[in-house]
């Protein structure tokens, strides 16, 4: 296994807001950012959108029973920016960069928001890799309906992201206490914020574009789903008050035993509202008795 670059700490990322190094894998796409800490079964948080701030809070509460691994999606966070990398596909095929690098065996996928599809993708495309499976409050599966297709069409359109581009609305809204900011203190939020510069703001919107058209991901991510991926144990954990599209039925309906759980009062970002209630319920799952 090859030894990865550190890359600099940032000016407004202090040690105190994100303790760990952050390591440097060069791709196709440029330098995808990768945190890698403590020790025990792995588990790979994946999240496309913002970035790896989101686990913090939760890797806390891991770090000392896995090895945690995060990924900040091309884009996004401490990756390059790149305008033509900022596909779901690009996505995936960072995240299996990562998988293959590190060597992983017997992890646990953990995936948030667009991070699903990219996640499973990859568990798909390495299931000898994955020995089981999280969605926390995301989908794996191709978008349809009015108002699914509806959202991502909104926030993936070109008024959405130059706005975002100049006013930096969506970070703002996303760090309110209904978004990631319901315990954080205001340097955790303006962390949050630095890391997702107008650059970055315009790959969020990107993504969003592109999960409503990448209907080849989603072909090979079915496939996935059907294939190699259907016996693999499967926990949900979905904020109470954030399920509107029903994915966790959606996923009932793919895997019949999955094991299912609402954070009490939360919202979209189930893993910031109760990070300790989202820790000790994978850890049940990954290390059951």
């Amino acid at each position: 296994m090859q030894t990865l670059p550190i890359i600099e700490r940032p000016d407004w990322l202090s040690a105190s807001a994100w303790p760990w190094p952050t390591y440097a894998l060069g791709v196709d796409t440029g330098r995808i950012a990768v945190t890698d800490i403590g020790h025990g079964p792995p588990l790979v948080f994946v999240h496309v959108g913002s970035w790896s701030f989101v686990w913090r809070d939760v890797l806390m509460r891991l770090q000392n029973d896995f090895r945690c691994i995060t990924v900040d999606a091309p884009g996004s966070g401490l990756s390059d920016r790149s305008d033509s990398a900022t596909s779901l596909a690009h996505a995936a095929d960072a995240v299996t960069a990562v998988v293959d690098t590190l060597q992983l065996r017997d992890a646990t996928l953990v995936a948030h928001d667009l991070g699903g599809p990219a996640g499973f993708l990859t568990a798909s495309r390495r299931a000898d890799s994955f020995a089981a499976l999280v969605s926390v409050n995301c989908f794996a599966w191709r978008p349809g309906g009015a108002a699914f297709r509806g959202m991502l069409t909104l926030m993936g359109s070109g008024a959405a992201r130059r706005s975002d581009a100049r006013l930096g609305w969506l970070p703002r809204l996303t760090s309110t206490s209904f978004g990631v900011g319901r315990h954080w203190s205001r340097e955790d939020l303006a962390v949050f914020r630095a890391g997702l510069d107008p650059s970055a703001r315009l790959a969020w919107h990107r993504y969003f574009r592109d999960a409503r058209d990448a209907d080849d991901l989603y072909s090979e991510l079915e496939s996935g789903l059907r294939g190699p991926l259907a016996d693999r144990p499967l926990l949900t954990i979905f904020g109470q008050f954030n399920d509107p599209l029903r994915f966790q039925r959606t996923w009932r309906s793919l895997y019949p035993n999955a094991r299912q759980v609402k954070v009490p009062h939360g919202n979209h970002f189930p893993m910031c509202d109760d990070p300790q209630l989202v820790a000790s319920t994978v850890k049940r799952f990954v290390t059951p008795g």
